[in-house]
């Protein structure tokens, strides 16, 4: 039985829960997407790392709330939810929409004085590479063609399109949030960041993942995988691989910051 807040346990879903784990890495998913998206990621991590997937409104069993329209108004609440965690070094990992709240939410941490130790930001270019798009304001064929365009969605779920107008209004919600963000170039995050694409992705191009460099004062490397905008469903084993190196070089670091999350 959880001692932590129901509303934590409403964001923050722990699918393994490991009291013995020495590091904590909170999974952000993609517009429309939800927390079991990264179930891989526990199964391969646990129980040495505390795996926490954030589960947005609108969505799975928070669908009879109303979904967040904005990257900010996501960021605050997930940054409160975190800061009543129990204290360990935090690694996060956002995908797409994922890797701009990922990018906020740490702004706030650091803000406030709790250092993060590292951001892997998958499928999105830099937080200020605004493209201009308008994916909200299309009718339910429009953003439905997107998600089909994408191929963002698990096959049997787009077969389904009872689901998949189920899923409408989360999708519209989260396209709006991404559509309506800005930030300059100048803002900067502390932590170093690793930026992940896929070689075929039409949404992230070469110069909008480099232009990461320019928002973290740390370290900024980059990894290129093959496949589309979610290669990260054909190349799970290779990102899983990845954060395990990360996890790894960094768990007898003295250095490593311990952060409230």
């Amino acid at each position: 039985m959880s001692d932590l807040p129901v509303d934590d346990e409403l964001w923050c879903r722990r699918y393994r829960p490991s009291r013995t784990a020495t590091a904590r890495l909170v999974c952000l998913p993609h517009a429309g997407g939800s927390a079991t998206f990264y179930l891989p990621f526990v199964s391969a991590l646990s129980p040495d790392v505390d795996v926490v997937a954030i589960q947005y409104p609108g969505r799975q069993d928070r669908r009879a709330e109303q979904p967040l329209t904005d990257v900010d108004a996501l960021a605050d609440r997930i940054h409160e939810a975190l800061l009543r965690q129990p204290p360990l070094p935090v690694t996060f990992f956002g995908h797409s929409l994922g890797a701009l709240i990922g990018f906020e939410t740490i702004r706030r941490l650091e803000a406030g004085g709790s250092p993060v130790a590292h951001l892997f930001a998958s499928s999105r270019g830099a937080p200020s590479m605004h493209r201009g798009e308008s994916v909200h304001l299309r009718d339910d064929e429009g953003i439905l063609s997107v998600v089909h365009y994408l191929n963002g969605t698990a096959a049997n779920v787009l077969g389904n399109q009872e689901m998949m107008r189920a899923a409408l209004p989360s999708l519209r919600a989260d396209y709006q949030a991404a559509d309506t963000y800005r930030c300059a170039p100048e803002v900067t995050i502390g932590c170093p960041v690793t930026v992940l694409t896929g070689d075929a992705d039409p949404q992230t191009t070469v110069s909008e993942a480099r232009a990461w460099e320019r928002q973290t004062t740390s370290a900024c490397t980059f990894h290129t995988f093959s496949g589309g905008h979610f290669y990260i469903s054909e190349q799970t084993d290779s990102v899983i691989a990845l954060l395990k190196d990360h996890f790894a070089e960094t768990a007898d670091d003295n250095r490593l910051p311990t952060a409230r999350p």
